[in-house]
């Protein structure tokens, strides 16, 4: 029997404005969902729509437009990885796929994703927006009691930033994402500084097409690539340069394809990260997998909403559980 796609575009307030170094600040998230039906059975999917917020981004929404024909005749995960590039719409379709694929087998996400054993809960970072070293430090106040904090950065006064927040939260762990916002020498400069006040880890220092500097950093800290690291072509650019990858199904394209990049990354020795996106439960769920494996969790998407789906994950704290509904998987 065939298919049938449907796409929608689902706003989400969020919390507070959410602000990086490279963008203007986002008040809400905006996510694309795809529902897959065949014989009664759905499996979903979801993605952020980037290309609202970051306009040089293709669109999610077209991207997904173009492959539906073979995907409503029947095309496999494997070989959507031909038929549609990685990113955003892809991995929407491709999770839709994989829950499809286990409601139809009567099986679990898990066990399709090659686990050997059920997910347990993990720890995910909490994020704080880019802001003033006085804002971020009363955000991480108002989170000190989190084992670990994500402050975005990639602006003049980073070092005062993290200062600020180490002040205000002597016991958490601490990450930096500067987002491609520093140059060489302010990497070179702030390594040993950073180390010094406890952060365990950077990600993505240098602008696009700067990953070869990094081969003069003595990476103090581990250095974790995110824009770097698409998918499994990505990797052989990153050996000497990051230590770490952080992979995000918007960017692999779904979790077919992040599996097989999660194998790959830690064959070749470097560590795990798994990230995300701003997005519901339902972009989480699949990626919940993946951190089973990762040593950095961000998946805190729900924890930035004003609310989330009304059978999305369970968050007690920091600490996300595996989902109990038929949310996903």
């Amino acid at each position: 029997m065939m298919r049938k796609l449907s796409v929608r575009v689902e706003k989400w307030p969020l919390k507070q404005p959410f602000v990086i170094s490279r963008m203007a600040p986002m008040l809400h998230g905006e996510v694309v969902v795809v529902e897959i039906e065949q014989d009664g059975i759905v499996g979903r999917g979801e993605c952020e729509r980037n290309d609202v917020f970051e306009p040089e981004y293709p669109s999610v929404t077209n991207a997904i437009e173009q492959a539906r024909d073979v995907i409503e005749q029947g095309a496999s995960r494997t070989q959507l990885l031909q038929l549609m590039p990685a990113g955003n719409g892809r991995n929407a379709v491709d999770c839709a796929l994989f829950d499809l694929e286990v409601k139809q087998q009567g099986t679990r996400g898990w066990r399709l994703a090659g686990l050997s054993q059920a997910p347990a809960p993990v720890t995910t970072v909490f994020t704080l927006s880019l802001d003033s070293p006085d804002n971020m430090a009363a955000m991480a106040e108002q989170n000190k009691d989190r084992p670990l904090l994500k402050l975005k950065l990639g602006r003049e006064g980073d070092l005062e930033r993290v200062a600020a927040v180490r002040l205000a939260a002597p016991d958490c762990r601490l990450i930096i994402d500067a987002n491609t916002g520093w140059s060489l020498a302010q990497l070179q400069d702030y390594l040993p500084k950073l180390a010094a006040l406890g952060v365990e880890m950077v990600e993505q220092p240098l602008p696009p097409g700067q990953d070869h500097l990094l081969e003069q950093v003595e990476p103090i800290v581990p250095i974790a690539a995110d824009e770097s690291c698409i998918d499994r072509s990505s990797l052989s650019n990153l050996h000497g340069r990051y230590q770490v990858v952080n992979i995000k199904l918007d960017k692999t394209g779904g979790m077919t394809e992040a599996l097989e990049l999660a194998k790959d990354a830690k064959q070749q020795g470097f560590e795990i990260m798994v990230g995300c996106m701003i997005g519901t439960s339902l972009a989480m769920a699949p990626a919940l997998l993946l951190a089973q494996q990762a040593r950095w969790v961000d998946l805190d998407g729900p924890l930035l909403l004003a609310e989330d789906r009304a059978e999305g994950l369970v968050y007690n704290g920091s600490t996300v559980l595996p989902p109990e509904s038929d949310l996903w998987g």
